[in-house]
């Protein structure tokens, strides 16, 4: 699968830097521009006929105008460009005209890493199943793509677990061995600092929602071990 390109739109150049170098963390993302101005931003856009553009980091407190009538202007343009909201705004009115323009994520500053990675997981997961040939199934392949996007919030988790100790064990997973070899739930522990039993717990869940794969590792004397991998 060929890289995500994104276009990072902040108005700081500081700020504007850390995402694109956040970005650039992520595999499969690479930042292919940098806009500090909306009027910047539209032009970059325009330009993307060819489809150089898949996703926008957007910071909506632009200095010569509001993130959401970017969104505004690209939909009337008839973009499908998807936008990712980068920002500080809180008003629940605007959280809710950026659902109703089509925003798939909506980041709050000041944020993590891991935040900002859950995200572009989250989306990248989302886009390959959209991008998928072909016909969804079932009713349940629609709203496991809703449901990716959406992503898991700390009060639906199972009851023993929280999200604070599932992004841990999500990071370990992903990050380094384990998105190359996979991981074993005693490796999980050791990285993690939580019990081996709570790991698989929480690499067992992982499994159950999609964001994990399990399967027996062979090679240890006895019965075989068993190790995860990220989705």
């Amino acid at each position: 699968m060929t890289d995500i390109r994104v276009l990072v739109v902040e108005d700081e150049p500081l700020l504007a830097e850390a995402h694109s170098a956040y970005t650039e963390r992520v595999p499969g993302f690479v930042v292919v521009g940098v806009a500090h101005t909306a009027r910047a931003a539209m032009a970059a856009l325009r330009a993307n006929d060819g489809g150089d553009i898949d996703l926008v980091l957007l910071d909506f407190r632009l200095p010569d105008l509001h993130g959401l009538d970017v969104c505004r202007a690209l939909r009337a343009a008839g973009s499908s460009v998807d936008v990712l909201a980068v920002t500080s705004a809180r008003d629940l009115a605007v959280v809710r005209t950026a659902v109703s323009l089509g925003v798939t994520h909506y980041l709050l500053k000041p944020f993590t890493f891991a935040a900002f990675r859950d995200k572009l997981e989250r989306y990248a997961d989302y886009r390959a199943q959209a991008l998928a040939d072909g016909e969804v199934a079932a009713q349940h392949d629609v709203d496991r793509m809703f449901a990716t996007l959406r992503g898991t919030a700390g009060h639906s988790l199972p009851k023993g677990l929280d999200a604070q100790t599932l992004n841990r064990v999500r990071t370990a997973l992903t990050d380094g061995a384990g998105a190359q070899a996979g991981l074993s739930a005693t490796e999980v522990s050791g990285l993690t600092g939580i019990s081996r039993v709570t790991a698989r717990r929480y690499l067992e869940y992982l499994v159950t929602v999609d964001r994990a794969a399990r399967s027996p590792r062979y090679g240890t004397p006895g019965r075989p071990e068993v190790e995860y991998r990220p989705r």
